[in-house]
């Protein structure tokens, strides 16, 4: 896929799915399908506990499954498994490396993202030519422990000021995805609410 046509899919990208290998309805790789059918726009495994040669086969697979069902697929953290993978592109943390040297591992047509905290972190990302940015934790999250939540403070300026598309992350649900909209939210990235749920992709619907 093109590096337009994927920041074409990444512009109307509404929900953001970031799951281990196997959640709690099955492998990840198998139920992409439905959670697409059912509205997840983007794909990210996170799995830290795998060995890398499990982990790079999963990814594999959700790259496979993810151009077949029309969504994109995203890797946490690594360059260099995305790239081995096929992924769409990379998700980078604040310590995980800078944006050019990502983007220097996996070309000019990969999405590169960037864990902010909003305010002056997302105008950095920008700034650093990622191409999309997560806003949050909006609230405590057992995903992230030890952060401390920025509140919807941190949506509302987001949306008032970002130069590129974000995401509010962090302890949502459809409840809270509501709350996040009210401010000036569009899109919003999603994880236990959908990972833990026994049917992942009645959760995305909701």
């Amino acid at each position: 896929m093109t590096g337009a046509a994927r920041r074409r899919r990444l512009d109307a990208a509404r929900l953001y799915l970031v799951a281990p290998a196997r959640v709690r309805a099955g492998r990840l790789a198998d139920l992409v399908p439905a959670l697409a059918a059912a509205g997840v726009d983007v794909v990210q495994l996170r799995d830290r506990g795998l060995p890398e040669a499990e982990l790079r086969a999963e990814a594999v697979a959700c790259a496979d499954a993810a151009a077949r069902a029309g969504v994109l697929f995203i890797v946490n953290d690594s360059p260099e498994l995305a790239r081995a993978a096929g992924a769409d592109g990379v998700h980078l943390g604040q310590e995980d490396g800078d944006v050019a040297w990502a983007r220097g591992l996996l070309g000019p047509d990969a999405i590169v993202g960037r864990s902010t905290r909003g305010g002056e972190q997302l105008e950095r990302a920008a700034a650093e030519g990622a191409d999309y940015a997560s806003v949050g934790p909006l609230w405590e999250t057992p995903t992230k422990p030890g952060r401390a939540p920025t509140g919807l403070a941190a949506a509302a300026a987001a949306a008032r000021a970002a130069r590129i598309p974000w995401f509010v992350i962090g302890g949502l649900d459809a409840r809270r995805i509501a709350r996040a909209g009210a401010v000036g939210a569009g899109r919003a990235v999603v994880v236990r609410a959908i990972a833990d749920a026994p049917d992942p992709a009645g959760a995305a619907r909701a």
